[in-house]
């Protein structure tokens, strides 16, 4: 019955034809968090090993709080999938039976290794000293929990901590390549779907990396300017600068990709040219139009453009960088959400459009979404409150 009244509600918003199959969508807000978080992890990674391996010393403060944030988002990346498949259980079937066809099933393998083999592993060599130290220096259960995460370690000697520090570099620059293949591959799943015209691009794996370094080095830049004075730091204006200039060059280039994905579709104007120009127009017009291109993409391309240019006094820029970096991550979220639901909108037959109407409870529902958002960020405060990404002496500008 529940079934029945929600079809008669969707049928009356349908424009046009559309099968009584396709009035419903399948990929639900979930599967518009999933890619979100993944590019947060696979972009606060990449601006982490601008230190590590082009050695940008201005972003150094920032180093360890980008290796966090990632480890944050990354825990919490698989639960989308997990929670719309319905039996997150079975999960571990991936790797007992693996499929190697399987081009969903190799998010598995590409999630383990980038977990195991350069999140963990980075981290842990970068932190390994100072979890000695830190362990000596206190007590109680945080005393027992350091020296179990550095492996009950003993050897802080310059050799010893000489070898950590070319361990990290050697990971970081394994890391890179897996990181575009972490988020590389979420492009690739939607671009390689030949039947949907709105996903099958060859651009789609490109537009989804820039735009998830764009969304992580954005995320991070907020974070860094929430946490630290929070911690009782002082925000370094030449780090935050040059993490916006790296912002502002990696925004023109996602712009630049983007629209170059625009005109190619309209160069080739298949026959679904004319649904998707309706779907532009009518369904996607406040998400596409409006929240991704004018407020999330030009708007803080403009105000960071003003930036550069004119020399505006530090709180002036703090108050802008923040803006901007909240205005991005609306952007990147509508674009993550123009994929997943714009796809589904259309019918196969070119000839209608449906509409998508969230659940606020149930497990697909915009509640649970949100809780998955908020997740890794308390994941981070218990991170950052465990392994803090900045000493008391850089706390106070010694």
């Amino acid at each position: 019955m529940e079934a029945v009244q929600r079809f008669t509600e969707l049928s009356k918003q349908v424009m046009g034809f559309i099968y009584p199959n396709e009035i419903d969508i399948q990929w639900s807000i979930l599967i518009v968090v999933y890619p979100y978080i993944t590019g947060l992890v696979a972009g606060a990674f990449i601006l982490a090993s601008l230190v590590k391996v082009f050695n940008v010393k201005e972003l150094q403060p920032t180093y360890r709080l980008a290796m966090l944030t990632a480890l944050a988002f990354m825990l919490i990346a698989p639960l989308p999938l997990q929670l719309h498949l319905g039996r997150p259980e079975r999960s571990y079937e991936m790797f007992m039976t693996p499929n190697l066809t399987s081009a969903m099933a190799m998010f598995g393998f590409v999630y383990l290794w980038y977990l195991m083999l350069v999140l963990l592993l980075e981290i842990y060599f970068e932190y390994r000293r100072d979890m000695i130290v830190w362990s000596s220096e206190t007590t109680g259960l945080r005393k027992w929990l350091l020296k179990l995460l550095s492996l009950f370690s003993t050897d802080i000697s310059e050799k010893a901590v000489a070898f950590d520090k070319k361990t990290v570099k050697v990971i970081t620059i394994i890391g890179i390549p897996s990181a575009f293949l972490l988020h590389g591959y979420v492009g690739f799943i939607f671009g390689s779907i030949k039947a949907n015209p709105w996903w099958s691009s060859v651009m789609m794996p490109v537009v989804f990396l820039f735009s998830a370094i764009v969304s992580g080095i954005a995320m991070v830049m907020l974070l860094y300017m929430i946490v630290k004075p929070l911690l009782g730091g002082k925000i370094d204006m030449k780090c935050l600068d040059k993490v916006a200039s790296f912002l502002f060059y990696a925004v023109i280039v996602d712009f630049s990709i983007e629209v170059l994905d625009f005109i190619h579709r309209l160069y080739e104007s298949e026959e679904s040219i004319k649904i998707l120009s309706q779907l532009v127009s009518t369904k996607l017009f406040m998400s596409l139009v409006v929240l991704q291109i004018l407020l999330g993409m030009l708007l803080p391309l403009f105000v960071l453009a003003i930036i550069k240019i004119f020399k505006l006094q530090e709180e002036v820029r703090k108050l802008l960088y923040f803006v901007c970096g909240l205005l991005i991550q609306l952007g990147i979220f509508s674009t993550r959400w123009n994929v997943v639901i714009g796809g589904q909108l259309f019918s196969k037959s070119f000839r209608g459009l449906t509409t998508y109407k969230m659940e606020m409870m149930g497990i697909e529902g915009f509640l649970v979404a949100l809780v998955l958002l908020i997740i890794p960020f308390v994941i981070l405060s218990i991170l950052i409150k465990l392994l803090p990404p900045w000493k008391k002496e850089e706390l106070t500008g010694n």
